[in-house]
Protein backbone atom coordinates (compact mmCIF):
# COMPACT_ATOMS: atom_id res chain seq x y z
CA UNK A 1 0.00 0.00 0.00
CA UNK A 2 1.47 3.15 -0.88
CA UNK A 3 0.44 6.39 1.66
CA UNK A 4 0.76 9.94 0.95
CA UNK A 5 0.86 11.86 3.90
CA UNK A 6 0.14 15.49 3.89
CA UNK A 7 1.00 18.03 6.48
CA UNK A 8 2.37 21.75 7.59
CA UNK A 9 4.80 20.22 9.98
CA UNK A 10 7.38 17.72 10.26
CA UNK A 11 10.78 17.36 11.32
CA UNK A 12 12.82 20.22 12.09
CA UNK A 13 9.92 22.33 11.90
CA UNK A 14 7.26 21.34 14.55
CA UNK A 15 5.80 23.20 16.86
CA UNK A 16 2.75 21.80 17.78
CA UNK A 17 0.41 18.13 18.61
CA UNK A 18 0.00 17.43 15.35
CA UNK A 19 3.16 18.09 13.74
CA UNK A 20 4.45 15.35 16.69
CA UNK A 21 1.50 13.41 15.73
CA UNK A 22 2.64 13.23 11.74
CA UNK A 23 5.80 12.99 13.11
CA UNK A 24 5.69 9.55 15.24
CA UNK A 25 2.52 8.28 13.14
CA UNK A 26 5.16 8.43 9.76
CA UNK A 27 7.25 6.13 11.82
CA UNK A 28 5.53 3.33 12.68
CA UNK A 29 3.49 3.62 9.59
CA UNK A 30 6.39 3.23 7.15
CA UNK A 31 6.91 -0.55 9.13
CA UNK A 32 3.79 -1.57 7.58
CA UNK A 33 3.39 0.50 3.76
CA UNK A 34 5.26 2.65 1.69
CA UNK A 35 5.01 6.17 2.88
CA UNK A 36 5.89 9.29 1.44
CA UNK A 37 5.30 12.98 4.11
CA UNK A 38 4.21 16.13 2.23
CA UNK A 39 5.26 18.59 4.25
CA UNK A 40 5.33 22.67 4.26
CA UNK A 41 8.75 25.02 5.20
CA UNK A 42 10.85 23.99 2.22
CA UNK A 43 12.60 21.04 1.34
CA UNK A 44 14.20 18.28 4.33
CA UNK A 45 17.44 17.14 4.75
CA UNK A 46 17.39 13.31 5.68
CA UNK A 47 19.86 14.27 8.10
CA UNK A 48 17.66 16.11 10.28
CA UNK A 49 15.52 13.61 10.35
CA UNK A 50 16.64 10.07 12.00
CA UNK A 51 13.92 8.09 11.30
CA UNK A 52 14.02 8.53 7.55
CA UNK A 53 16.68 5.83 6.67
CA UNK A 54 13.75 3.96 6.86
CA UNK A 55 13.82 2.91 3.15
CA UNK A 56 9.94 2.82 3.09
CA UNK A 57 9.63 6.58 4.04
CA UNK A 58 10.38 9.68 2.40
CA UNK A 59 9.82 13.39 3.12
CA UNK A 60 9.11 15.88 0.44
CA UNK A 61 9.27 19.32 1.56
CA UNK A 62 7.42 22.79 0.07
CA UNK A 63 8.17 26.63 0.37
CA UNK A 64 5.44 29.18 -0.45
CA UNK A 65 5.57 29.75 -4.36
CA UNK A 66 7.10 33.46 -4.54
CA UNK A 67 3.80 34.89 -6.37
CA UNK A 68 2.10 34.49 -2.96
CA UNK A 69 5.35 34.75 -0.64
CA UNK A 70 3.42 38.04 1.32
CA UNK A 71 0.19 37.81 0.71
CA UNK A 72 -2.41 36.02 3.55
CA UNK A 73 -0.95 32.92 5.32
CA UNK A 74 -4.01 31.07 4.00
CA UNK A 75 -3.18 31.97 0.79
CA UNK A 76 0.44 31.11 1.34
CA UNK A 77 -0.95 27.63 2.37
CA UNK A 78 -3.36 26.94 -0.59
CA UNK A 79 -0.33 27.68 -2.95
CA UNK A 80 1.72 25.02 -1.13
CA UNK A 81 -1.20 22.71 -1.85
CA UNK A 82 -1.61 23.04 -5.08
CA UNK A 83 1.87 21.78 -5.40
CA UNK A 84 1.08 19.19 -2.93
CA UNK A 85 -1.87 18.25 -4.74
CA UNK A 86 0.18 17.51 -7.95
CA UNK A 87 2.47 15.19 -6.82
CA UNK A 88 0.61 12.77 -5.18
CA UNK A 89 1.70 9.35 -5.67
CA UNK A 90 -0.12 6.70 -3.73
CA UNK A 91 -3.32 4.63 -3.40
CA UNK A 92 -4.47 6.71 -0.63
CA UNK A 93 -4.21 10.24 0.84
CA UNK A 94 -4.33 11.37 4.34
CA UNK A 95 -4.00 15.14 5.43
CA UNK A 96 -3.65 16.75 8.52
CA UNK A 97 -4.75 20.01 10.10
CA UNK A 98 -6.59 22.57 7.36
CA UNK A 99 -3.15 23.81 6.31
CA UNK A 100 -3.53 20.69 4.37
CA UNK A 101 -6.94 19.83 3.55
CA UNK A 102 -7.24 21.60 0.46
CA UNK A 103 -4.43 19.38 -0.98
CA UNK A 104 -5.71 16.45 0.22
CA UNK A 105 -9.43 16.93 -1.12
CA UNK A 106 -8.08 18.93 -4.92
CA UNK A 107 -5.83 15.52 -4.73
CA UNK A 108 -8.62 12.75 -4.47
CA UNK A 109 -10.72 14.83 -7.35
CA UNK A 110 -6.93 15.11 -9.28
CA UNK A 111 -5.71 11.17 -9.12
CA UNK A 112 -9.48 9.56 -8.37
CA UNK A 113 -7.72 8.21 -4.48
CA UNK A 114 -9.95 8.04 -1.27
CA UNK A 115 -9.16 10.83 1.27
CA UNK A 116 -8.36 10.54 4.79
CA UNK A 117 -8.38 14.15 7.25
CA UNK A 118 -7.12 13.28 10.85
CA UNK A 119 -9.55 16.43 12.93
CA UNK A 120 -6.22 17.81 15.26
CA UNK A 121 -8.53 20.68 16.18
CA UNK A 122 -11.91 22.31 14.09
CA UNK A 123 -12.13 25.70 13.37
CA UNK A 124 -15.88 26.36 13.92
CA UNK A 125 -14.08 26.30 17.47
CA UNK A 126 -11.20 28.32 17.14
CA UNK A 127 -12.88 31.36 16.00
CA UNK A 128 -9.83 33.18 17.74
CA UNK A 129 -7.88 32.35 14.58
CA UNK A 130 -9.81 35.29 12.67
CA UNK A 131 -7.21 37.71 14.67
CA UNK A 132 -4.18 36.18 12.85
CA UNK A 133 -5.69 35.32 9.72
CA UNK A 134 -8.02 38.02 9.47
CA UNK A 135 -10.40 37.15 6.08
CA UNK A 136 -8.22 33.85 5.69
CA UNK A 137 -10.03 32.35 8.05
CA UNK A 138 -12.83 32.52 5.95
CA UNK A 139 -10.73 30.16 3.76
CA UNK A 140 -9.17 27.75 6.47
CA UNK A 141 -12.56 26.91 7.29
CA UNK A 142 -14.09 26.68 3.84
CA UNK A 143 -10.75 24.07 3.12
CA UNK A 144 -11.55 22.03 6.37
CA UNK A 145 -15.65 21.51 5.84
CA UNK A 146 -15.00 20.99 2.12
CA UNK A 147 -12.60 18.26 2.61
CA UNK A 148 -14.13 16.56 6.04
CA UNK A 149 -17.32 16.60 4.18
CA UNK A 150 -16.20 15.18 1.05
CA UNK A 151 -13.53 12.94 2.92
CA UNK A 152 -13.91 9.15 2.82
CA UNK A 153 -12.92 9.02 6.11
CA UNK A 154 -12.71 11.04 8.94
CA UNK A 155 -10.42 9.80 11.90
CA UNK A 156 -11.00 11.80 15.30
CA UNK A 157 -8.27 12.20 17.79
CA UNK A 158 -11.33 11.00 20.79
CA UNK A 159 -14.58 10.68 21.23
CA UNK A 160 -15.12 13.95 22.62
CA UNK A 161 -13.61 15.11 18.65
CA UNK A 162 -15.79 13.10 17.13
CA UNK A 163 -18.43 15.02 19.11
CA UNK A 164 -17.00 17.93 17.82
CA UNK A 165 -17.22 17.24 14.27
CA UNK A 166 -20.98 16.04 14.17
CA UNK A 167 -21.59 19.15 15.90
CA UNK A 168 -19.82 21.06 13.69
CA UNK A 169 -20.56 19.20 10.57
CA UNK A 170 -23.87 17.75 11.07
CA UNK A 171 -23.92 16.32 6.92
CA UNK A 172 -21.15 13.92 7.95
CA UNK A 173 -22.65 10.13 8.35
CA UNK A 174 -21.25 9.52 11.72
CA UNK A 175 -20.34 5.90 10.49
CA UNK A 176 -17.87 7.83 8.47
CA UNK A 177 -16.03 8.71 11.91
CA UNK A 178 -13.09 6.61 12.87
CA UNK A 179 -12.07 7.47 16.69
CA UNK A 180 -7.93 6.43 16.40
CA UNK A 181 -6.17 8.40 19.39
CA UNK A 182 -2.79 10.26 19.87
CA UNK A 183 0.12 8.11 20.94
CA UNK A 184 3.10 8.58 22.55
CA UNK A 185 6.64 6.69 22.08
CA UNK A 186 7.87 5.97 25.53
CA UNK A 187 11.76 6.08 24.60
CA UNK A 188 11.85 9.51 23.68
CA UNK A 189 10.47 10.51 27.38
CA UNK A 190 13.10 8.35 29.60
CA UNK A 191 14.70 10.17 32.77
CA UNK A 192 17.75 11.58 31.61
CA UNK A 193 21.36 10.50 32.89
CA UNK A 194 22.20 12.59 35.89
CA UNK A 195 25.29 13.83 33.92
CA UNK A 196 22.80 15.22 30.98
CA UNK A 197 23.34 18.50 29.76
CA UNK A 198 19.99 18.83 29.75
CA UNK A 199 19.67 19.32 33.11
CA UNK A 200 21.35 22.48 33.11
CA UNK A 201 17.74 24.31 32.50
CA UNK A 202 17.23 24.68 35.98
CA UNK A 203 20.50 26.54 36.56
CA UNK A 204 20.36 28.41 33.06
CA UNK A 205 16.54 30.02 34.45
CA UNK A 206 16.92 29.93 38.32
CA UNK A 207 14.82 26.89 38.88
CA UNK A 208 15.14 25.51 42.45
CA UNK A 209 15.24 21.78 42.18
CA UNK A 210 13.88 21.88 46.34
CA UNK A 211 11.09 23.50 45.80
CA UNK A 212 7.51 22.00 45.02
CA UNK A 213 7.19 22.79 41.36
CA UNK A 214 4.54 22.72 38.37
CA UNK A 215 4.75 22.88 35.36
CA UNK A 216 2.73 24.28 32.41
CA UNK A 217 4.05 23.60 28.45
CA UNK A 218 2.27 25.33 25.90
CA UNK A 219 1.91 28.09 23.28
CA UNK A 220 0.07 31.36 24.05
CA UNK A 221 -2.69 31.04 21.91
CA UNK A 222 -6.36 31.57 23.52
CA UNK A 223 -7.22 27.74 23.36
CA UNK A 224 -4.73 26.95 25.66
CA UNK A 225 -6.32 28.82 28.47
CA UNK A 226 -2.81 30.73 29.95
CA UNK A 227 -4.99 34.00 31.28
CA UNK A 228 -7.02 31.64 32.98
CA UNK A 229 -4.37 29.82 34.87
CA UNK A 230 -2.27 33.20 35.32
CA UNK A 231 -5.24 34.30 37.41
CA UNK A 232 -5.36 30.96 39.25
CA UNK A 233 -1.88 31.01 40.50
CA UNK A 234 -2.70 34.02 42.63
CA UNK A 235 -4.95 31.31 44.73
CA UNK A 236 -2.04 28.79 44.95
CA UNK A 237 0.09 28.02 47.82
CA UNK A 238 2.68 30.81 47.53
CA UNK A 239 5.69 28.07 48.62
CA UNK A 240 4.63 26.66 44.99
CA UNK A 241 7.07 27.23 42.62
CA UNK A 242 6.11 27.32 39.09
CA UNK A 243 6.94 27.14 36.00
CA UNK A 244 5.53 28.45 32.40
CA UNK A 245 7.03 27.34 29.12
CA UNK A 246 5.24 29.23 27.40
CA UNK A 247 6.10 31.28 23.99
CA UNK A 248 5.10 32.11 20.40
CA UNK A 249 1.65 34.02 20.66
CA UNK A 250 -0.99 33.89 18.23
CA UNK A 251 -0.85 37.57 17.90
CA UNK A 252 0.76 40.78 19.58
CA UNK A 253 -2.64 41.47 21.58
CA UNK A 254 -2.74 38.22 23.02
CA UNK A 255 0.86 38.49 23.82
CA UNK A 256 0.60 42.14 25.32
CA UNK A 257 -2.69 40.70 27.31
CA UNK A 258 -0.12 37.45 28.86
CA UNK A 259 2.34 39.77 29.48
CA UNK A 260 0.85 42.48 31.47
CA UNK A 261 -0.90 39.34 33.41
CA UNK A 262 2.54 37.54 34.26
CA UNK A 263 3.95 40.73 35.50
CA UNK A 264 1.15 41.21 37.73
CA UNK A 265 1.34 37.91 38.96
CA UNK A 266 5.01 38.32 39.45
CA UNK A 267 4.62 41.35 42.14
CA UNK A 268 1.90 40.06 44.20
CA UNK A 269 3.37 36.55 44.38
CA UNK A 270 6.24 35.75 43.12
CA UNK A 271 8.01 32.22 42.58
CA UNK A 272 7.14 31.69 39.17
CA UNK A 273 9.74 31.41 36.25
CA UNK A 274 9.13 32.07 32.61
CA UNK A 275 10.85 30.62 29.66
CA UNK A 276 9.63 32.25 26.16
CA UNK A 277 12.20 30.23 24.10
CA UNK A 278 11.08 27.10 22.32
CA UNK A 279 13.33 25.23 24.13
CA UNK A 280 14.61 21.76 22.77
CA UNK A 281 13.22 18.02 23.21
CA UNK A 282 16.34 16.96 25.97
CA UNK A 283 15.70 20.18 27.88
CA UNK A 284 12.10 20.00 28.15
CA UNK A 285 12.06 16.58 29.10
CA UNK A 286 14.71 17.14 31.83
CA UNK A 287 12.15 19.77 33.18
CA UNK A 288 9.39 17.53 33.29
CA UNK A 289 11.15 14.69 35.05
CA UNK A 290 12.66 17.67 37.29
CA UNK A 291 9.40 19.01 38.22
CA UNK A 292 6.84 17.71 40.52
CA UNK A 293 3.06 18.32 38.50
CA UNK A 294 1.77 19.60 35.22
CA UNK A 295 -1.25 21.42 34.91
CA UNK A 296 -3.04 21.70 31.48
CA UNK A 297 -5.91 24.80 31.44
CA UNK A 298 -7.02 24.52 28.12
CA UNK A 299 -10.55 25.38 26.87
CA UNK A 300 -10.20 23.39 23.98
CA UNK A 301 -8.19 20.58 23.07
CA UNK A 302 -9.05 17.61 21.17
CA UNK A 303 -6.94 15.23 22.96
CA UNK A 304 -3.89 16.73 24.81
CA UNK A 305 -0.76 15.57 23.56
CA UNK A 306 1.36 17.39 26.28
CA UNK A 307 -0.88 15.40 28.95
CA UNK A 308 0.36 12.17 27.59
CA UNK A 309 3.81 13.58 27.34
CA UNK A 310 3.94 14.49 31.24
CA UNK A 311 2.45 11.39 32.25
CA UNK A 312 5.13 9.64 30.47
CA UNK A 313 7.36 11.13 32.09
CA UNK A 314 5.40 10.06 35.67
CA UNK A 315 4.13 13.77 36.34
CA UNK A 316 0.34 13.53 37.60
CA UNK A 317 -1.74 15.82 36.00
CA UNK A 318 -4.03 18.59 36.39
CA UNK A 319 -6.39 19.47 33.11
CA UNK A 320 -9.42 20.93 32.07
CA UNK A 321 -12.14 18.49 31.44
CA UNK A 322 -13.19 19.46 28.17
CA UNK A 323 -12.67 17.75 24.72
CA UNK A 324 -10.21 14.39 24.60
CA UNK A 325 -8.56 15.13 28.16
CA UNK A 326 -11.32 12.77 30.03
CA UNK A 327 -10.01 10.55 27.82
CA UNK A 328 -6.29 10.39 28.69
CA UNK A 329 -6.34 12.15 32.27
CA UNK A 330 -8.50 9.88 34.90
CA UNK A 331 -9.35 11.93 37.71
CA UNK A 332 -8.41 11.03 40.73
CA UNK A 333 -5.90 8.16 39.37
CA UNK A 334 -3.90 10.05 37.10
CA UNK A 335 -4.48 13.13 38.76
CA UNK A 336 -7.44 15.71 38.99
CA UNK A 337 -9.88 16.89 36.09
CA UNK A 338 -10.88 20.96 36.61
CA UNK A 339 -15.21 21.02 35.49
CA UNK A 340 -15.75 24.00 33.10
CA UNK A 341 -19.25 25.16 31.83
CA UNK A 342 -18.58 26.49 28.45
CA UNK A 343 -20.14 28.68 25.67
CA UNK A 344 -21.54 26.46 22.79
CA UNK A 345 -20.69 29.28 20.30
CA UNK A 346 -17.41 27.82 19.60
CA UNK A 347 -15.09 30.31 21.53
CA UNK A 348 -15.59 27.31 24.96
CA UNK A 349 -15.18 30.82 26.62
CA UNK A 350 -16.30 29.62 30.13
CA UNK A 351 -19.66 30.61 31.05
CA UNK A 352 -18.97 31.45 35.15
CA UNK A 353 -14.45 31.83 34.70
CA UNK A 354 -14.12 33.10 38.05
CA UNK A 355 -15.67 29.49 39.44
CA UNK A 356 -13.10 27.65 36.57
CA UNK A 357 -9.85 30.11 37.92
CA UNK A 358 -11.14 29.01 41.53
CA UNK A 359 -11.45 24.73 40.85
CA UNK A 360 -8.38 25.13 38.79
CA UNK A 361 -6.24 26.54 41.90
CA UNK A 362 -8.24 24.05 44.30
CA UNK A 363 -6.77 21.18 42.52
CA UNK A 364 -3.34 22.20 42.06
CA UNK A 365 -3.40 23.26 45.80
CA UNK A 366 -4.79 19.36 46.49
CA UNK A 367 -2.57 17.57 44.85
CA UNK A 368 0.25 19.72 45.72
CA UNK A 369 -0.56 19.40 49.58
CA UNK A 370 -0.04 15.53 49.38
CA UNK A 371 2.87 14.86 47.57
CA UNK A 372 2.97 10.52 48.11
CA UNK A 373 -0.48 10.45 46.64
CA UNK A 374 0.83 12.88 43.30
CA UNK A 375 3.98 10.73 42.97
CA UNK A 376 1.22 7.34 42.72
CA UNK A 377 -0.66 9.48 40.32
CA UNK A 378 2.11 9.93 38.17
CA UNK A 379 3.24 6.18 38.32
CA UNK A 380 -0.61 5.68 37.09
CA UNK A 381 0.01 8.18 34.27
CA UNK A 382 2.62 6.18 33.16
CA UNK A 383 1.58 2.77 32.91
CA UNK A 384 -1.57 4.24 31.62
CA UNK A 385 0.56 6.65 28.39
CA UNK A 386 2.03 3.01 27.82
CA UNK A 387 -0.22 0.51 27.93
CA UNK A 388 -3.17 2.69 26.20
CA UNK A 389 -1.36 4.97 24.15
CA UNK A 390 1.39 3.10 22.27
CA UNK A 391 2.29 4.29 18.51
CA UNK A 392 2.32 0.90 17.42
CA UNK A 393 -1.54 0.19 18.48
CA UNK A 394 -2.49 3.39 17.00
CA UNK A 395 -0.34 2.41 13.38
CA UNK A 396 -2.57 -0.84 13.29
CA UNK A 397 -6.10 0.80 14.25
CA UNK A 398 -5.08 3.38 11.06
CA UNK A 399 -4.19 0.66 8.91
CA UNK A 400 -7.82 -0.71 9.45
CA UNK A 401 -8.96 2.46 8.61
CA UNK A 402 -7.42 2.29 5.69
CA UNK A 403 -7.86 -0.77 4.54
CA UNK A 404 -11.24 -0.72 4.71
CA UNK A 405 -12.06 2.81 2.81
CA UNK A 406 -9.95 0.92 -0.01
CA UNK A 407 -12.04 -1.80 0.17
Amino acid sequence: MKIDLLTREYPPHVYGGAGVHVEKLSKVLAERADVTVRAFDGPRNSADIPHVQNGNLRVVGYDVPAEVAHDNPALQAFGVDLQMANDVDADIVHAHTWYACLAGRLAQQLHEIPLVVTAHSLEPFRPWKRDQLGGGYNLSSWAERDAFTHADCVIAVSGGMKQDILTAYPSIDPDKISVVHNGITMADFATPKPDDPAWGVFNRYHIDRSRPTLLFVGRVTRQKGLPYLLEALHLIDKDIQVVLCAGAPDTKELGEQVHAAFARLEQERGNVIWIEEMLPRPELNALEHGCDAFVCPSIYEPLGIVNLEAMACGLPVVASATGGIPEVVVDGVTGYLVPIDQKHDGSGTPNHPDEFVHDMAAAINRLMADPERAKEMGQAGYARARDEFSWERIADETMHVYRQVLA
